[in-house]
């Protein structure tokens, strides 16, 4: 049983782990977004804006890796709560349970959607203005 917890404690440390990669890429998103659209504002700049929306998507594939990843991890240890303390190999092999927590859909998951969509939304606000200024 002794082992069993452990093993569980090894699975729950990589799922902290996943979920303050996604925690800081969040934060890193926030700002290269803001700095990259104060500068789109002060140049009165298209382009400052397309690479702000590039950075954008870049930080949502990543971000949608990561909750994935968290995804398979939450799956193998719910596998391993289940099995006796006796049969435990110490895996950590999440590979099996990635079927049910594919990297598409963990990126357009409700949460994630809701921040970038959020912050694709204010681009394309800024591109409006932009447009209109000229």
């Amino acid at each position: 049983m002794e082992a069993k917890l452990k093993h569980l404690e090894f699975i729950q440390a990589t799922i902290n782990r996943m979920a303050g990669n996604s925690f800081l890429l969040k934060g890193w998103t926030v700002t290269l977004i803001g700095g990259l659209l104060a500068l789109t504002f002060k140049e009165m700049n298209w382009l400052y804006l397309i690479v702000s929306a590039t950075v954008l998507v870049f930080m949502w594939l990543l971000d949608g890796y990561y909750l994935s990843q968290e995804r398979s991890y939450i799956k193998l240890f719910e596998h391993v709560s289940k099995i006796k303390g006796e049969e435990t190999n110490f895996s950590m092999n999440a590979r099996p349970h990635r079927t049910k927590t594919l990297w598409p859909s963990c990126t357009f998951s409700t949460t994630l959607r809701i921040f970038y969509g959020g912050l694709l939304l204010v681009h394309v606000l800024v591109l409006i203005i932009i447009l209109r200024s000229c």
